[in-house]
């Protein structure tokens, strides 16, 4: 089991990939950054993860800072299971794509999720 997760500020875009079969999974909702570790532990523990993919940002004027706190936020995690890092860049942009009018209150989490899913296959894909 791969767990891939879309790390922002607001909210966790999370997908999974399992028998095959990617598949954007319900996104967790940040109050602080331990209570989000905490959730994502759980879920990475409930789901047997071997593996955890994170999106990281290699594009913009504040990739660096980004990825600091990202690399930071993977710290805080009990999680002992392998980590990979892929660039995320676009990864928003191509859910958004992938959503087309079909939810309309990105509030709603699934355009993370979505982009947690095209991280997933960006690491698929360069396996």
């Amino acid at each position: 089991m791969i767990i891939a997760v879309d790390i922002g500020l607001k909210r966790l875009g999370v997908a999974q990939y399992a028998a095959g079969v990617a598949l954007p999974l319900d996104p967790i909702l940040r109050k602080n950054r331990h209570q989000a570790a905490r959730d994502l532990d759980l879920l990475l523990k409930e789901k047997g993860a071997q593996k955890l993919v994170a999106g990281i940002p290699k594009e913009g004027s504040s990739s660096e800072e980004m990825e600091r706190r990202i690399r930071h936020f993977i710290g805080l995690l009990e999680f002992r299971g392998e980590v990979c890092f892929v660039d995320e860049s676009y990864s928003s942009k191509e859910a958004f794509e992938l959503l087309r009018g079909r939810s309309r209150d990105r509030r709603d989490g699934k355009l993370d999720s979505l982009s947690a899913l095209v991280i997933l296959e960006r690491y698929l894909g360069s396996l």
